[in-house]
């Protein structure tokens, strides 16, 4: 016996809205269900896949799931259906695709297990005056090279 096949309707308003405006919409979701330190990453030109990525925490696994539904209910509003939310069973991490922005809502030790601002912003700080990485370590000898 198969399975009948869901087919998923998504679509973009005509047109879609910018990057920055959706942006507007996620922080009032974020703002409104006092989400926990929420950060902005610019990812373009590092990835195809989106122009931001925002990652947030939530309290508890009730909270994660409700700052998701949160930030689904606002993109709703531009007329923006997200292409996908994952996570939302376990709710200790929930995905929410919505095109040009990502947005990942943790719990603070899944947050701190994975580290995705750290992923996503390596190469991002501009080197000391010596032309060294800041996290780059020498213990503070010299080498002679």
């Amino acid at each position: 016996m198969t399975a009948q096949a869901f087919v998923i309707k998504t679509r973009m308003p005509v047109p879609p809205p910018s990057p920055e405006a959706l942006l507007v919409e996620i922080r009032a979701a974020l703002e409104e269900i006092k989400a926990k330190d929420s950060i902005e990453i610019d990812v373009r030109g590092k990835t195809s896949i989106a122009d931001f990525m925002v990652v947030t925490s939530g309290t508890s696994t009730r909270h994660v799931k409700s700052i998701a539904d949160e930030v689904v209910k606002h993109a709703k509003k531009t007329g923006v259906m997200p292409l996908g939310v994952e996570g939302e069973r376990e709710a200790e991490w929930v995905l929410v695709d919505l095109g040009d922005v990502i947005v990942h809502v943790m719990l603070p030790r899944i947050r701190e297990f994975y580290a995705l601002e750290r992923l996503w912003t390596v190469g991002d700080q501009p080197p000391d005056s010596d032309g060294r990485d800041r996290d780059e370590y020498d213990g503070g000898a010299d080498r002679g090279n």
